[in-house]
C-alpha cells in the first residue's frame, strides 16, 4: 500500500539527506591527486617552500575524516531541533548547511583557501549528521508498520546512488579534470534546492503531531494523505494505545534513556550495529578506493571506470533489500551481511598478499571489493537505521537517534582518520581488522536480535521485556515515576474516561 504521497515523500527527503551523504563519501575520491595539488601549491605560495609528504597525508587525512566531526555535532544537536521544528521542517532547515558548505568548498580554489575545502566539510557533515538522524525518523513514522522496513531502506538506497553519483560525476570526462574539479561540489546545491521546493507541499510526521504537539486533526489529514485512504480511525487509535501503554509521552533525554533498564538492551544492540556499520570498513573502500585498485595493479587511467561498478554494484544491493526487507526479515540480511564481508575479507587480503607472485589476484581483489560491497548493502548498510527506529517509544525516538549517530560519527571519523596508517602498518594484512569487527558483530547479533518485521512498537518492547528483566507493564510504570503524574495528564488529552479507567485496570 504504497500511496503517491508516501512515495513523494521518501523520494524527496531522501534526495535532499542521505542522498548528500552518500555523495560526499565518494566525492572527494576521483580529485584527490588534484586538490592535494591544489593544498601543495596554496602552502608554497604563502610560505616560499612546498609541504612535506607527511604534512600533505596528515592535511588530506584530515580534510576527508573531518565530515565526521561535523556529522557528531548534527547528531547531537538533531535532538532539541526535531523537537522544536518536527522531522519535516528540520529536513528543510537542514539545506541550509547544505548550500553553505557547497559555496565554501567549490569557491576554494578560486579564493586560494583549502582551509574553506576543509570548513565546507565539517559543515556539510553537520548537515549529514542531522539527516542521517531525521531522515529515518521522518520514514519510521510516517509508513505502516507492513512496509516500514522497505520504506526505511530507502535511506541506504539513496546513500548507494548518491556514491554512484559522486564517481560518474567524478570521471574525466566530466568534472574529474584538474580546472573542473570545484564543480563536484557546486552540484550539492541540487537535491537541496529539489528538496526545498517539494517537501513543503508534503504533511508533519502524524506520529510527531497527534503524540507530541497533540494536534489530532492535522495528524488524521497526515495520515490520509499517506495512506491513501479516508477512513485512518484505526491508524489513530492504534498510535494512542500505544501512548496509553508507554504513558510517557514527554522526550526522553540521552542521560534518562541510557538509565532505563528497559531499553538497556535496545541501545546496546544500536550501539553494536551503529559502530560495526562504519568499523566494517566500507567507507574506508569509498575514502581510499583509488589508491586500494592502485596498488591491486590496476591501471591508472582505467581506475575511475573501475570504481564506477563499486557504484553500480551497491545500488543494486540496496534496492534488492529494500525488495525483499519484508520477506526475509531484518536478522537474516544483517547477520548474514556480516558473515559474508567476513569471508570476503580474508579472500581480499589472500589475494593482496599474493597479487605480485600470480598475474590474475588483480581481478580477484576487484570482484572481492565488490563482494565486500554487495554484502555490506544486502543488510548492514541500511537496516541499522531501520531498527533504531523501530526499537524505542515515541518519546525515546530522539534521544536514541542522537547516541546512534554519536557512535556512527565517532566511528566514521575513526575510519577515515587511522585508516591510511593501518594501511601503512599492516599492508596488505589492513582488511583483516575489519574481518574481526564483522565477525564480532555478527555473533552478537545472532544471539540478541529479534526480528522486528511486521510488529508494531509495543510488541517490539515486548521482545525485549525478558532479556531486560522486565515485563512490559512494569516497564511502563518505573518510566521515570516522577513525571507519571505529568504524564497522565497529558493522557487525558487523548483518552476517553472509560479508556483511562480499563487502563488504570490494566495496571492494577
Amino acid at each position: 500500500d504504497w500511496s503517491g504521497s508516501l512515495i513523494v515523500a521518501s523520494l524527496v527527503g531522501a534526495f535532499g539527506s542521505s542522498f548528500l551523504y552518500g555523495y560526499n563519501l565518494s566525492v572527494v575520491n576521483a580529485p584527490a591527486v588534484y586538490i592535494k595539488k591544489f593544498y601543495n601549491e596554496t602552502w608554497q605560495r604563502r610560505y616560499g617552500f612546498s609541504m612535506e609528504e607527511s604534512t600533505l597525508t596528515l592535511l588530506w587525512s584530515i580534510t576527508v575524516s573531518i565530515f565526521a566531526i561535523g556529522g557528531l555535532v548534527g547528531a547531537i544537536i538533531v535532538t532539541p531541533i526535531v523537537k522544536f521544528f518536527g522531522r519535516k521542517r528540520t529536513l528543510l532547515l537542514n539545506n541550509i548547511f547544505a548550500v553553505v558548505a557547497a559555496l565554501l568548498m567549490a569557491l576554494s580554489r578560486l579564493a586560494g583557501s583549502f582551509e574553506m575545502l576543509i570548513l565546507g566539510r565539517v559543515i556539510m557533515g553537520v548537515d549529514a549528521g542531522i539527516s542521517l538522524s531525521a531522515l529515518p525518523m521522518y520514514l519510521s513514522e510516517i509508513s505502516p508498520k507492513e512496509i516500514r522496513g522497505s520504506l526505511g531502506q530507502v535511506t541506504a538506497i539513496f546513500i548507494c546512488i548518491g556514491v554512484f553519483t559522486g564517481q560518474v560525476l567524478g570521471l574525466p570526462e566530466i568534472f574529474g579534470r584538474e580546472s573542473r574539479w570545484p564543480y563536484l561540489f557546486v552540484m550539492i546545491i541540487v537535491p537541496s534546492l529539489i528538496q526545498v521546493v517539494i517537501l513543503p507541499f508534503l504533511p508533519e510526521s502524524p506520529r510527531y503531531l497527534l503524540l507530541e504537539k497533540h494536534d489530532t486533526h492535522r495528524a488524521e489529514k497526515a495520515f490520509q494523505t499517506f495512506l491513501g485512504k479516508k477512513d485512518v480511525s484505526h491508524e489513530v487509535e492504534e498510535v494512542l494505545s500505544e501512548s496509553r501503554v508507554q504513558r510517557n509521552t514527554r522526550l526522553v533525554s540521552v542521560l534518562q534513556l541510557l538509565r532505563t533498564r528497559a531499553v538497556r538492551w535496545q541501545v546496546a544492540t544500536v550501539v553494536v550495529t551503529m559502530g560495526c556499520y562504519q568499523l566494517c570498513g566500507l567507507n574506508a573502500i569509498w575514502y581510499y578506493t583509488n589508491s586500494i585498485f592502485s596498488e591491486s595493479g590496476i591501471n591508472h587511467e582505467t581506475i575511475p571506470y573501475v570504481t564506477l561498478s563499486t557504484g553500480a554494484v551497491e545500488t543494486v544491493a540496496a534496492v534488492f533489500s529494500g525488495l525483499v526487507i519484508e520477506r526475509l526479515g531484518r536478522r537474516p540480511l544483517l547477520i548474514g551481511g556480516f558473515g559474508l564481508m567476513v569471508v570476503f575479507f580474508a579472500v581480499l587480503t589472500t589475494s593482496l598478499t599474493l597479487q605480485n607472485k600470480v598475474h590474475w589476484l588483480p581481478y580477484l581483489s576487484i570482484a572481492c571489493i565488490l563482494a565486500i560491497i554487495a554484502s555490506f548493502c544486502i543488510g548492514p548498510g541500511g537496516i541499522p537505521f531501520v531498527l533504531t527506529g523501530e526499537f524505542f517509544q515515541q518519546s525515546q525516538r530522539p534521544a536514541a537517534f542522537m547516541i546512534a549517530g554519536t557512535v556512527n560519527w565517532l566511528s566514521n571519523f575513526a575510519v577515515g582518520l587511522l585508516f591510511p596508517f593501518i594501511q601503512s602498518g599492516l599492508q596488505t594484512y589492513c582488511f583483516l581488522v575489519f574481518a574481526a569487527i564483522c565477525s564480532a558483530g555478527a555473533t552478537y547479533l545472532f544471539f540478541v536480535l529479534p526480528e522486528t518485521k511486521n510488529k508494531t512498537f509495543n510488541e517490539i518492547s515486548q521482545a525485549f521485556a525478558k532479556r531486560n528483566k522486565v515485563s512490559l507493564e512494569m516497564q511502563e510504570m518505573n518510566h521515570y515515576p516522577e513525571e507519571r503524574k505529568s504524564s497522565a495528564e497529558q493522557e487525558s488529552n487523548f483518552t476517553s474516561p472509560v479508556d483511562k479507567v480499563e487502563t488504570k485496570t490494566g495496571i492494577v
